[in-house]
């Protein structure tokens, strides 16, 4: 495909970054296998290019909130996100364990939006 074919993102994405500067979705992929890493990798890329999407790719959890859900070999890896205009903010990533997703993790990633959000207030 020559590069005037090539379709263009309908996403840009963006890791969540804290006041202190730390990625903390950058640091947990980091943290994963090569393997699980490009699966998730894949499976965002295909939300960034095809959105909006929904099951069994993407799912919505809150308002504002969604997750990618992928399967890699250790088992299922979710990666919440939220959105900012045509940008796809990366807040969260966990292995699932359950069938739910934890209420901890989803305080974590309502936390980071807040954040989010007073950071474009100001």
């Amino acid at each position: 495909m020559s590069a005037s074919n090539a379709r263009s993102p309908i996403l840009e994405v963006v890791f969540f970054a804290g006041a202190s500067g730390d990625e903390p979705v950058r640091s947990w992929l980091m943290s994963l296998p090569q393997d699980a890493r490009h699966a998730i990798g894949v499976d965002i890329k295909t939300a960034q290019y095809g959105w909006p999407l929904g099951m069994p790719l993407v799912r919505k959890l809150r308002p504002s909130l969604w997750e990618v859900r992928s399967r890699v070999a250790d088992g299922n890896a979710r990666v919440l996100f939220t959105l900012r205009g045509q940008t796809m903010v990366l807040m969260h990533g966990f292995m699932r364990k359950s069938g739910r997703t934890p209420t901890t993790v989803l305080k974590t990633a309502e936390r980071r939006l807040a954040e989010l959000l007073d950071g474009d207030a100001s």
